[in-house]
């Protein structure tokens, strides 16, 4: 699915956003709608006044950043799926941990790709700012691994399409910044 128009505009309004930061690397997911997400924050990058990424304006696709494969869920809305699998919307995460999607990754599964790929990151870019551009549900599972909690406490925190979380990485903790920043709330 391509991005709607308010998709387009939550992109453009994340990338003026983004553009006052310093970003030493940047990694996203090949889906489309994390690309097109993605797009307009590069070519705002790409002005002679940046700071983002200053030796060059680039992201690192990775596979292991893709959503969570929802199998026979997806394509589906919650009313849906709770007719045809019998459970609601706020026990996702909970399904995901326990069976997962029929016909689709559990969140162990879940768990193993996108594990090893964050920690991958993180010592790459030890004391450097990192933007991944990525899912809801990768982001969800990111938190629960630097907060050592299990996937389905996630579903207290919202994450809104193009929102920012920000986590700072300490020898002792990992510290949330900001969860689900939203700036283009305000400008829409």
């Amino acid at each position: 699915m391509n991005l709607s128009a308010r998709g387009r505009e939550q992109a453009r309004s994340l990338a003026k956003y983004l553009r006052g930061k310093t970003i030493d690397a940047i990694y996203a997911s090949p889906m489309k709608r994390v690309q097109q997400t993605l797009a307009p924050f590069l070519k705002v990058a790409a002005t002679p006044r940046r700071r983002a990424c200053d030796d060059g304006v680039a992201a690192t696709v990775l596979p292991a950043l893709r959503e969570v494969d929802f199998g026979d869920w997806t394509g589906l809305g919650w009313h849906a799926v709770s007719e045809q699998f019998g459970f609601e919307a706020h026990e996702w995460l909970d399904q995901l941990e326990s069976r997962g999607a029929p016909n689709g990754e559990s969140g162990k599964t879940f768990r193993a790709r996108v594990e090893p790929c964050l920690r991958e990151i993180v010592r790459g870019h030890h004391g450097q700012t990192v933007a991944i551009f990525c899912h809801g549900g990768v982001v969800r599972m990111m938190l629960a691994i630097l907060l050592k909690l299990p996937l389905p406490k996630t579903n207290h925190f919202e994450i809104e399409y193009a929102s920012v979380t920000q986590v700072a990485l300490h020898p002792h903790m990992a510290e949330v910044e900001l969860l689900n920043f939203t700036p283009w709330r305000d400008l829409l």
